[in-house]
């Protein structure tokens, strides 16, 4: 297994994503851009998962050469994302988050099934090859929240730019892989989505990601009003991620032991406590690192589960539409929807509102999950 080279492409992927998620919201709102307006564009962001991974899955699923379409994918994204440095106002800003957005959510479906295709058997391991992203994640958090500090919030875009680079260099170091599955027989994705407890799996984990619309969008924000400093924020920010190396590192024993349907479920559960303290105790540092050590939970522990019951789910030719699917409905159109709503209670509520919705749509994930995901799976 190629770990070094894969490595490097999650290094670099997620370490694009510890520069947009904590810090973008921050520079459209030195933009001048309203808190609908960034709601709006966060689910862009997200929103255009719902489209660019189901294409590139078609496209590799009928013609083969994953590895071709995902280096294709970083190039675009790469090129596109430039035009941000002469966008002005809501709609241009809009057009280079969308175009470049569809490319660079493109990629990372297909990479999933590359790693898994390389992993084979040991397709637990998986986490030990994720958890570079999540190092590249706190590396950028760390760095720019350092950069902020000093130079404010124009430097955001220049490191994402790096980074989209980075994503695409990487991406030519990876081989492909043979489309080896141990699942059975050839099922269409129709015949697989009549399965109740596929529907099942994929509606918690959309109803999960609705959740996590409040927190890409606002925390940063809503730190940043209650008078934490950049440093302060970005640490924040990097410790929940640290936590989630951490966790990353005994995943595939956890997922052995007790099965990714009940680590699905604790990560749900454990949501909705982190978006209670979020909301109702933000101006309480010590509330506010524990609750980003449940980012272990609610991100690391859920996505490796969730992304394990979708490569069992999903076999040998429905597996990179497979991936896709789990990837649009859950970090596409639960994120967009997420964004959009916590976009609109953030401008007529208040943060405690706004993050006490989002643990009601974590709750409802968990309800589905123990209810229709079926239990007599022990992977």
């Amino acid at each position: 297994m190629p770990y070094w080279r894969l490595s490097a492409f999650y290094l670099c992927y997620f370490g694009a994503l510890g520069a947009l998620v904590p810090y973008w919201g921050l520079y459209l709102q030195d933009q001048g851009l309203t808190p609908l307006a960034i709601g709006q564009l966060m689910a862009i962001l997200t929103g255009t998962k719902v489209v660019a991974p189901n294409v590139w899955g078609w496209l590799a699923d009928r013609g083969g050469g994953q590895v071709r379409l995902v280096r294709l994918a970083c190039l675009l994204a790469a090129i596109t994302f430039g035009a941000v440095f002469f966008a002005r106002g809501f709609w241009a800003i809009a057009a280079v988050m969308f175009v470049a957005s569809f490319f660079w959510n493109a990629a990372l479906p297909q990479m999933e099934a590359i790693t898994f295709n390389h992993l084979g058997p040991q397709a637990s391991r998986y986490a030990q090859v994720r958890l570079w992203g999540s190092i590249g994640f706190i590396l950028t958090v760390a760095i720019l929240g350092w950069l902020l500090q000093h130079q404010g919030t124009r430097v955001v875009p220049w490191v994402v730019t790096v980074l989209f680079c980075g994503i695409w260099a990487a991406s030519l170091l990876v081989p492909n892989a043979p489309q080896g599955h141990q699942g059975q027989g050839e099922d269409s994705l129709r015949r697989l989505l009549r399965r109740p407890e596929i529907l099942a799996f994929l509606a918690s984990c959309l109803l999960m990601q609705v959740s996590h619309g409040a927190y890409y969008a606002f925390y940063s924000i809503d730190l940043k009003s209650a008078g934490y400093d950049p440093m302060a924020v970005g640490g924040l920010w990097a410790w929940g991620v640290f936590v989630e190396v951490l966790v990353f590192l005994r995943m595939h024993r956890l997922l052995e032991r007790f099965g990714a349907r009940r680590v699905l479920m604790t990560s749900l559960a454990l949501a909705v406590v982190r978006w209670l303290l979020i909301g109702h105790l933000v101006d309480l540092p010590a509330v506010q690192v524990l609750a980003q050590a449940l980012h272990a939970a609610t991100f690391g522990t859920f996505h490796a589960s969730a992304i394990h019951l979708a490569h069992h789910y999903f076999p040998r030719r429905a597996q990179g539409r497979g991936q896709a699917l789990y990837n649009s409905l859950s970090f596409g159109a639960g994120g967009a929807v997420g964004s959009l709503l916590a976009g609109w209670l953030w401008t007529d509520f208040d943060p405690a509102t706004t993050f006490g919705v989002a643990a009601v749509a974590a709750g409802l994930g968990w309800f589905v999950a123990w209810v229709w995901v079926d239990r007599a799976r022990s992977h």
